[in-house]
């Protein structure tokens, strides 16, 4: 990894509190300190000071000073009284300058936790974490960039966000040419290269790069939505999908298509769109040889060869390939029609049927028979009536050997065998 010079620009010390981690040490503690532990104190200080900033730490308001000129007053700070006096935490070896600091290792150690946030039960090690994931629920961001109306949550979140503006990269990647403005970028970036997965599943083992991928799996067994919908009470696993769904109550489609102008809520649909333009069917059936422009087509189309039938009646069982042809089929049940003539007050249940309806108004006829001249206003009323021509009877009845030109002819003789009777006198 290499870093810019420009390295110690990063590090603004930031505003805490302070107080709700301060422990009272005494001189006596600093007399057990050996000559290699306070040696040892300059270089592990400013570490710890670096870490202690990171999440949050203003050592300036609270009249703290950087390491090297930490000042003394007792009670609050006892007198450093050579900058090298430092207090260690035998069980791993980390120097602080203050007692307090050794306290809050302890607690890193014990896991101690004892300030809890009354809203969602979470419990931290100290009051400053608390009022730090407060902001979580109050979605409060105190630190205001001077160049945009950006906002955030933690200064140290601001001071990444500054690096945007003035297009500063002090993180370099040692195996590509990327580079990045935080360290926790490059970190994250380097599991491209070594393939690590450090986040895992405690429920089934399954490994993450990244602790926001591991997050959003662990709904898939808790079943959590955190992410609700202020307008209607559809909940989301993820904010993304809140994002996608809030765009169906305000119409939104901010992806268009630079070549058609289309537009589309979503930026997967606009890819699936632009493989209209350029031809590309990326996923090829491996039965035969037809291609598709989406995933799900090609999934649909694989039914036709496994025979799958996943969607099902719930009133009769009939099951089909497609989620369409169910709806369509319920109709039946229901006798819903849908779709309505806008020129008499006929309606159907299917949009083809529909169409073909309207033809009749518009008085077309443009199947002609070249036989006999006669002329239909529907390609299969056309086809049926060539068939007293051809004498052809494609519908076979799978009980007898009797076949039939018409379908509707096919399905009044099945009655025949199983003695249906559809057909009742009211009287």
């Amino acid at each position: 990894m290499q870093i810019s010079p420009n390295l110690a620009k990063i590090f603004v010390w930031n505003a805490v509190t302070y107080d709700d981690v301060h422990v009272n040490f005494t001189s006596d503690e600093w007399a057990l300190m050996d000559t290699s532990q306070k040696n040892l104190y300059k270089e592990v200080m400013r570490d710890t000071y670096r870490n202690l900033t990171d999440i949050g730490y203003n050592w300036e308001d609270n009249n703290i000073e950087e390491p090297d000129q930490i000042s003394t007053q007792h009670g609050r700070h006892e007198k450093i009284q050579s900058e090298e006096e430092s207090s260690q935490y035998i069980r791993c070896g980390k120097a602080f300058e203050c007692h307090s600091y050794l306290q809050m290792q302890k607690r890193t150690h014990t896991r101690e936790k004892s300030f809890e946030y009354t809203q969602c039960g979470k419990v931290f090690a100290s009051h400053s974490y608390l009022q730090i994931h407060e902001r979580i629920h109050t979605g409060e961001k105190p630190y205001k960039c001077n160049q945009c109306d950006k906002g955030f949550s933690h200064c140290r979140s601001l001071q990444h966000h500054k690096k945007t503006h003035i297009g500063e990269k002090l993180y370099q990647c040692n195996q590509c040419d990327k580079a990045f403005t935080q360290q926790s970028n490059l970190r994250v970036h380097e599991r491209t290269h070594t393939g690590e997965k450090p986040y895992e599943c405690n429920r089934c083992g399954k490994a993450f790069a990244y602790c926001s991928n591991l997050q959003r799996h662990e709904r898939t067994h808790t079943g959590k939505k955190p992410y609700k919908c202020n307008q209607c009470d559809k909940a989301f696993t993820q904010h993304s999908g809140l994002k996608h769904h809030k765009r169906t109550h305000s119409g939104e489609k901010p992806y268009e298509c630079t070549l058609c102008g289309k537009c589309f809520a979503q930026h997967s649909y606009l890819r699936h769109h632009n493989r209209t333009h350029i031809g590309e069917k990326p996923y090829q059936c491996n039965q035969c040889d037809k291609a598709f422009t989406q995933q799900s087509n090609l999934r649909v189309h694989e039914r036709t060869h496994t025979g799958e039938k996943p969607y099902e009646c719930n009133q009769c069982g009939k099951a089909f390939a497609y989620c369409q042809n169910l709806k369509i089929h319920e109709r039946r049940h229901t006798g819903e029609k849908p779709y309505k003539c806008d020129q008499c007050d006929k309606a159907f249940a299917h949009h083809s049927s529909l169409q073909h309806h309207k033809i009749t108004h518009a008085g077309e006829k443009h199947y002609i028979c070249n036989q006999c001249g006669k002329a239909f206003a529907r390609h299969d009323n056309f086809q049926q009536h060539k068939r007293t021509h051809t004498g052809q009877k494609p519908y076979k009845c799978n009980q007898c050997d009797k076949a039939f030109g018409h379908h509707n002819s096919l399905q009044r003789h099945k009655r025949i065998h199983n003695g249906e009777k559809s057909y009742k006198c009211n009287q």
